[in-house]
């Protein structure tokens, strides 16, 4: 029986992934469901924010359902984000965003695409130093960290049914390190038959909101594809909707993308949708493509029969929806 660790971690974490787990659990997935901590919460309880209990029990999964995190508000000379530790440990090289509008009235453009994103190299390698009031910082762009992402986005735009990939980047002003990531796409793209173009990432900012028709599947690097997947949330119906893959070859961390919310933690009144589309990223990811059909199904028709929470103008708390989610499986 394959192994899915659960992990709630901070704010509405716990809320949301309770909500969906409510779900999963009536489905008959033939999955073992272990629980597993991080985060604050984690720290607070047992002086450690990724415990190395943890990463024995995600070793021994094949995916974690993973809530949010709240960083210290008190800076901690100790602290090194858990889920960027995680990327680290498990090569989760590669981020996949869909941007597509569950509900069309929420929509700003008409936005059908997905953005598969560097994950592990590029800004945010935490290589950072002070030299005579200077910070700086190191970018790790490698040949390696390039051709895998393009290649994944090759197979991710194979799934989806996408014939065009773009790669965004900034190699006019950045010419080696992103002038390789280019370079490397174009190789990549030669013998897939499918159509490949490249765009400079303000571009790819204003296009997206004028021209959103011309996206498909967008390739980019870590910090590009961390701004412009929000920017894409935003106009597709909020990151309240905004489910996200972490992959390597063997592997997966689903998550939402709205983070802790802690102001609101604890009311039992956030949404759980992007928590319930994540988990169906889960499902297609261990093959179980009915399973994840189904359940997007039936958020849909949650939502578009009008059962939605408040931040959506409906009435229902965090738990109230993931019924009505439920009771449409049946």
């Amino acid at each position: 029986m394959t192994r899915v660790a659960v992990m709630g971690g901070d704010g509405i974490g716990p809320e949301v992934v309770g909500a969906t787990m409510r779900i999963l659990e009536q489905m008959d997935l033939d999955l073992e469901f272990v629980k597993a901590h991080m985060g604050l919460n984690c720290f607070e309880r047992t002086g450690e924010y990724l415990p190395a209990q943890t990463l024995r029990t995600l070793e021994s999964s094949k995916a974690v359902l993973f809530g949010a995190i709240t960083s210290p508000v008190t800076p901690d000379p100790c602290y090194h984000s858990p889920l960027l530790q995680l990327r680290k440990h498990f090569d989760l090289y590669a981020n996949i965003r869909p941007c597509f509008p569950i509900l069309p009235e929420y929509k700003v453009v008409d936005l059908n695409a997905v953005i598969v994103r560097e994950n592990t190299e590029g800004m945010y390698t935490g290589r950072e130093r002070e030299e005579d009031g200077t910070v700086i910082l190191e970018r790790v762009v490698s040949e390696k960290g390039c051709r895998r992402i393009v290649e994944k986005a090759v197979k991710v735009s194979r799934v989806m049914g996408f014939n065009k990939i773009t790669c965004v980047h900034k190699a006019n002003v950045l010419r080696k390190s992103d002038g390789l990531f280019r370079k490397v796409f174009y190789e990549v793209m030669k013998d897939t038959g499918m159509e490949a173009d490249d765009m400079i990432v303000d571009a790819v900012a204003a296009a997206l909101i004028s021209k959103p028709k011309q996206f498909q599947c967008i390739v980019t690097l870590n910090l590009y594809g961390d701004i412009l997947s929000d920017e894409a949330a935003a106009l597709t119906g909020g990151l309240g909707m905004a489910p996200s893959a972490n992959l390597s070859d063997r592997f997966g961390l689903f998550e939402p993308v709205h983070g802790s919310a802690p102001d609101i933690a604890g009311k039992g009144i956030a949404n759980p949708s992007a928590t319930i589309l994540s988990a169906c990223l889960m499902l297609e990811f261990l093959k179980k493509m009915d399973a994840a059909s189904r359940l997007q199904s039936a958020l849909v028709q949650t939502l578009t029969e009008g059962d939605r929470t408040r931040d959506l103008g409906g009435k229902l708390g965090t738990m109230e929806f993931a019924e009505r989610v439920a009771e449409r499986l049946n």
